[in-house]
């Protein structure tokens, strides 16, 4: 990529993340952004459809990231804590950008995002789970299970939580 494109992309990011830290979504202006990120407006449209469009974008880069950093997706079936603790670290790991893309009316989107990136790791791992209704029930039910305890009960410490869920997982397997 041409390093002006990507350093012109970088600084609407930016301007986009320090302006999201502060403000809902629906708040955040294009005029307002390419301001800040001192652009043109016709700039910013020659990377993005528009507010939202560059916010997708961001959130799926946020979750492609976490699928990338997972050793082992298969863990989600063979060792249920051990991929606990790996997605979770990962979540961790960008825990303030998270906290910044996914706030607001897009708080439920990034366990929505995470589901379904990993039943496509999951089915492309094992193609034959595809149509197993038990199966692909038990998943949701983990990852969704999983994800709101995690967030629900962090003020009892991340490894706590972490290792707590990997055990209640095991057994679901």
């Amino acid at each position: 990529m041409d390093l002006r494109i990507e350093k012109t992309k970088r600084c609407i990011i930016n301007a986009f993340i320090e302006l999201r830290s502060k403000k809902e979504l629906e708040k955040i202006k294009v005029k307002e952004l390419c301001e800040k990120a001192q652009i043109n407006k016709s700039t910013f449209y020659a990377h993005y459809r528009d507010i939202y469009d560059l916010s997708e974008q961001l959130e799926n880069e946020v979750v492609a990231s976490l699928m990338e950093e997972l050793d082992h997706p298969e863990n989600v079936i063979e060792n249920p804590p051990v991929f606990i603790q790996e997605l979770f670290e990962g979540c961790l790991a960008k825990d303030s950008l998270i906290n910044i893309l996914f706030s607001g009316v897009r708080n439920n989107l990034l366990i929505e995002k995470i589901e379904s990136a990993l039943m496509k790791l999951i089915h492309k791992t094992y193609p034959q789970l595809e149509n197993d209704i038990e199966k692909n029930i038990m998943l949701t039910y983990t990852i969704y299970g999983g994800y709101y305890a995690f967030f629900k009960n962090r003020k009892y410490g991340d490894e706590v939580v972490i290792n707590t869920i990997g055990g209640l997982s095991a057994i679901l397997k």
